[in-house]
C-alpha cells in the first residue's frame, strides 16, 4: 500500500476540511493554549525564583499534570463543562485547559530554575548600585534567565502541538481529524498522511522558535558570555613546583 498517496492526492490540500484549513486550526488550539499557559506560568515563575517560596510545592504540581492522562481529562472536563454549554464551546474550552495543563509545567519550572540561577555576584552588584528589587528582576534577573525561560516556552508550545490532535477526540477540527477519521474508516494512507504532517508542522515550529531565541537572546550578552570563557581558559594554572631544601650539615 502505498502510504503517501493520500499525501499526493490534491483534492486533500484544498477545501473546508483540506490539510491547509486542518494546520491553521491546529495552529489556533496550540497559540491560544501557550498564550494562556504562559500567562499564568510566566509570572509565577519569577515569583517562585525571586522569593524561593512554594518551590517543592509547585514541583510536586507540575510533575502531577505532566503525569495526568490528556484523553481521560479531557473527557472528563468534556462533561463538566457541558453543564454549562450546549454549543462549540463545551468541547473547545476542555479542550485548551488541557493543552494549557501540558503548558504550564515547563515554562514554570524554566522561568523559576532561570531566576534562581542568576549569578549572586551580579545581583549583589546592581544592589550595590542602588537598584531596587524590581530593578534587579527586570535589568539583571530576567536577561540572564531569558534562553531558560525560552527554552521552557519552546518545550512547552512543542509538547502542545503534539498533543492538539486530541482535539478531533470531541469532534473538533485540527490534525488530529486526519488521525481519528482514517482510523475509524481504515483509511491508512490518511492515517500517515496526518501524521507526517504534525510531525512536519512541529519540526518547523521547533526551528522557527530556535531562529526566534536567537535573535531574542542579547548579542552583547552571548559575547559577553564567550568572553568570560575565553578568559576562564586562558587563565594560567596555579603552579605545583616544589621546593626542595638541603637540611644534611
Amino acid at each position: 500500500m502505498n502510504y503517501l498517496s493520500w499525501l499526493a492526492d490534491p483534492a486533500n490540500w484544498s477545501g473546508p476540511g483540506s490539510i491547509p484549513v486542518q494546520i491553521l486550526v491546529h495552529l489556533a488550539y496550540s497559540l491560544i493554549s501557550l498564550v494562556i499557559a504562559m500567562f499564568i506560568a510566566l509570572p509565577l515563575g519569577v515569583y517562585i525564583g525571586v522569593t524561593g517560596k512554594g518551590v517543592n510545592l509547585i514541583a510536586g504540581i507540575a510533575n502531577t499534570l505532566r503525569a495526568l492522562p490528556s484523553i481521560g481529562v479531557l473527557v472528563l472536563a468534556v462533561m463538566l463543562v457541558s453543564l454549562a454549554f450546549t454549543n462549540d464551546l463545551a468541547y473547545q474550552i476542555p479542550t485548551i485547559i488541557v493543552l494549557v495543563m501540558l503548558g504550564i509545567p515547563p515554562v514554570l519550572t524554566n522561568t523559576y530554575a532561570g531566576i534562581q540561577a542568576t549569578d549572586p555576584a551580579a545581583v549583589d552588584a546592581a544592589r550595590g548600585m542602588g537598584y531596587s528589587t524590581r530593578q534587579v528582576l527586570w535589568h539583571v534577573q530576567i536577561p540572564c534567565a531569558l534562553p531558560l525561560m525560552l527554552s521552557g516556552v519552546r518545550s512547552a508550545f512543542l509538547q502542545i502541538i503534539s498533543t492538539a490532535t486530541i482535539a478531533a477526540v470531541v469532534s473538533l477540527g485540527g490534525l488530529g481529524r486526519f488521525i481519528i477519521d482514517g482510523g475509524a474508516t481504515s483509511n491508512y494512507p490518511e492515517m500517515v498522511g496526518g501524521a507526517i504532517v504534525v510531525a512536519a508542522v512541529a519540526l518547523a515550529v521547533e526551528l522557527i522558535l530556535v531562529g526566534v531565541g536567537r535573535l531574542v537572546v542579547s548579542p552583547g550578552l552571548r559575547r559577553t558570555s564567550t568572553r568570560r570563557a575565553r578568559v576562564s581558559s586562558a587563565k594560567p594554572e596555579p603552579s605545583t613546583a616544589t621546593i626542595a631544601f638541603d637540611l644534611t650539615p
